[in-house]
């Protein structure tokens, strides 16, 4: 996640918009999730930030199979009806619930979760794993605790997220060229075109890449603290995870 935004991002959510959010929804079902809006809520939240979980079990020392059946295994739990209601909506954090649920699952159910192989009861959620293997694989080796790797892995899946929503955004609004080229400068790394470059690339004037760059890297913040927003209990939290997601990822 890049740092450069880190004092940019200001207090926006309102209160009254943010029972509306994935995490206060599930918390709000309490020990119903069969509604649909639960469920949704749930399982969209379980999609977007599953590879931290995954890559921490392989942090651990478990295999990639084991990695896999214990990752499918928790979902299948997790989704299931009561499975939230031991989430403290006081300190309730999704990223905090889900590793101390995934630490307590495979404590507890190894060997009957690694037992249920493939073949098995259709998983919960269809999950990459060959792919997310393969990702694992590629980064580099850290003296880093699980725990924290974790927490790295959070923020950057949370900065994909926002990534893909602005480029879907984008490209309903017919600028899908404009955030192809412009999508560097929200990576926190140096660009490898110039503005002038840029504006030659798209055939405007500097000046417009300008704005256009400005008008891109706020919507991108808004988008931070809305998905944010989503994994935490309340408005007063979103801040605070926020600062800790940034220093998070700056510990690479």
């Amino acid at each position: 996640m890049p740092r450069r935004y880190n004092r940019a991002v200001a207090p926006r959510a309102a209160a009254a918009r943010f029972a509306t959010t994935r995490w206060s929804v599930v918390l709000a079902a309490g020990t119903d999730l069969g509604s649909d809006a639960s469920r949704r809520a749930l399982t969209t939240l379980c999609e977007t930030y599953w590879y931290p979980l995954y890559a921490f079990l392989r942090s651990r020392g478990h295999s990639p199979e084991d990695g896999e059946d214990l990752t499918q295994a928790f979902f299948a739990r997790l989704l299931e009806k009561r499975a939230v209601v031991r989430a403290d909506p006081a300190r309730g954090r999704f990223r905090s619930f889900l590793l101390t649920s995934l630490q307590h699952f495979a404590a507890n159910e190894y060997d009957r979760a690694t037992a249920q192989k493939r073949g098995g009861p259709d998983p919960a959620l269809s999950l990459e794993f060959a792919r997310a293997e393969g990702h694992f694989q590629s980064e580099p080796r850290t003296t880093e605790t699980p725990e924290t790797s974790f927490d790295r892995r959070w923020a950057v899946a949370l900065v994909e997220r926002v990534v893909a929503r602005l480029d879907e955004e984008m490209t309903r609004n017919g600028r899908r060229a404009q955030f192809t080229s412009l999508r560097p400068y929200l990576t926190g790394e140096e660009p490898q075109q110039t503005y002038a470059d840029a504006a030659v690339a798209l055939d405007v004037s500097e000046g417009s890449i300008k704005v256009a760059v400005h008008r891109l890297r706020r919507r991108f913040r808004d988008l931070v603290r809305e998905e944010i927003a989503h994994t935490v209990s309340s408005p007063d939290q979103v801040d605070e995870e926020l600062r800790y997601l940034w220093s998070a990822a700056g510990r690479r």
